[in-house]
Formats: structure tokens, sequence, C-alpha cells
């Protein structure tokens, strides 16, 4: 049975979202990342479901059927207003504590909501990228990761942000391709998750995010608190594995390596041979299972 869809208000949105299984059961909260939407997650959500989970997959702040409640409202991409977000959805829908699994962008968001509302999770499973490597001026990548990155510099330019708006799809096409080199997606795959970028939103979103990430651009103020909370970064108390794939082209490996001092609970890291960047598309049954086993 596929997902039901629905919606719910937040502070400052109408967010849409997916959701597989009994209401009553355990909640799974899944948070997609970028270029890609809830699409991502459906092969994972339904062995969930079929273990009695029950999933919620929201689209993120300027993704698909998501929409902003006030035009005056900043088309901020920072991290922790998708963290912000995040837990406003789980308020709206009177889940009180979930599990949170997150990719890319969402991972980075899931990473902030266990460091500041560890009472909201169970466990944390973050895919394709290591904690504290967010917006930390700590964080100074490699050469060959600073290589990987070239998007992220691309979009600080007047061109990164002609080729969000009119050549989307070639663009984030060429970025699957080469963060996922052992899939062969298929063309109605990537088309139906394209079409999600069509959010009016979607092109001033993605260029604060990463403008703000490497302090390209202010933020809003509205997270100026969560964002003094978020440095250092705070230690993760919470049980987290982070599954990565030695194939990712764009986060390399070595990101999420070395990190178990910046938690305090469980915690376990794990490398999937020829998996690239997106596990739950690559190797649903791994995420699925990942998920399903407590540390």
């Amino acid at each position: 049975m596929g997902p039901t869809e629905a919606s719910a208000l937040t502070s400052l949105l109408q967010v849409a979202y997916e959701e597989r299984g009994r209401p009553d059961a355990e909640a799974v909260l899944l948070l997609h990342g970028w270029p890609d939407d809830v699409r991502t997650w459906d092969a994972v959500a339904d062995r969930l479901a079929r273990a009695g989970c029950r999933t919620l997959a929201p689209y993120l702040r300027g993704f698909g059927p998501t929409r902003f409640l006030d035009p005056a409202t900043p088309r901020s991409g920072q991290l922790t207003a998708l963290a912000q977000d995040a837990v406003e959805l789980l308020d709206a829908l009177g889940v009180s504590r979930c599990v949170l699994v997150g990719h890319d962008w969402g991972a980075r968001a899931a990473y902030i909501i266990a460091a500041l509302w560890p009472e909201r999770v169970e466990r944390l499973v973050a895919l394709s990228v290591g904690y504290g490597t967010n917006n930390n001026p700590g964080f100074r990548p490699s050469y060959e990761q600073a290589q990987r990155y070239w998007y992220h510099w691309f979009f600080h330019l007047d061109r990164g942000r002609e080729a969000l708006t009119h050549d989307r799809r070639s663009l984030c096409r060429y970025l699957w391709r080469a963060w996922m080199p052992s899939w062969p997606f298929d063309e109605a795959a990537f088309e139906r998750t394209a079409r999600s970028w069509d959010n009016p939103d979607w092109v001033e979103v993605t260029l604060h995010s990463y403008r703000h990430r490497w302090q390209g651009a202010a933020g809003d103020p509205r997270y100026d608190r969560l964002e003094g909370r978020m440095a250092g970064p705070p230690v993760i108390g919470v049980p987290t594995r982070v599954l990565h794939g030695e194939e990712d082209g764009a986060n390399l490996p070595a990101t999420s390596e070395g990190l178990d001092r910046l938690f305090a609970g469980a915690y376990r890291r794990e490398l999937l041979p020829g998996v690239g960047h997106f596990p739950s598309r690559e190797r649903p049954d791994a995420v699925a299972e990942a998920i399903l086993q407590p540390l």
C-alpha cells in the first residue's frame, strides 16, 4: 500500500509529508537531502512499515508541495532552520519522540536535533554525512574534498544562480551521476524527484543554504540562538549510527572518520561497499536494517 499524503502547519510553513504504517506505531522521521525529495525513502519506508513502524517523510522547505506561509519570511536554507522545522512538525503531529533518520541536508539537520533536542530522539541514523562538517569554522576540508564541493562555491556566483534557475535538471542529473558512480538510475526515477525542485522557493533556499554554510550569507536572526548553541559543536548523547557509501562522490568517506569523540552515547560508523551518496536509493535494505536494529 502506498503512502498517505498530508500536510501540517508549523510557525512558518505548510509542511507536506507522506506517512506509512499504523498511526499508533513507533514513529520514524525521515529527512531527505539535496538534490532529492521524499522519493528517496520509498523502498526504506515500505520495509519499515511492514516491520510495524510509522514513517513520516516531510518535504523540506523549498521542496515539493511544502510552502512558506508568509511571502516576507526569509527563504533561509540554514541547517538550524531545517532542524527547527522538523521539531515543529513533530509538535504539530503530536509525536513526542521518534527514531530520527537523515540523509545529506537531512542528516545535518538530524545531528542538530539530536544535539539540541535529545529528549525527542530515540536513536539517530545519519547517511553520507559526518557530524561537525556543517558550517563549523573548525572544519577544514581537504583539497580533494574541496574539489568535490565545487558546486558549493559555484552557488556563491551569479552563474550558479543562473544554472539553478534555468538548467537545474541538467545540473542535478550530472551530480547524481557523479555521486553514484555504480548505480544506473533511470530517467523516470530522476524526473519523479526533479518535480520537487520546481517549488518556487527551491533556488533561494538552495543558494542561501550553501552560502550561509561557508559564511557567505547572513542567517535569519530567528535562528541565532540555535546557531550559538551549535558552536563547537556540542557532543551528541543519543545512540547514533552513521552509514557512508565507499563510493560517495559528494562527501568523501574520510569526512565521517574519527568523530567518536563527538558522541557520548553508543556510536557506530559503517561503510557500505559499492554504494555512492544515496544509500537509501542504492541499498534500501541495509538502511532499513540499520534503522530497525538498536545499537
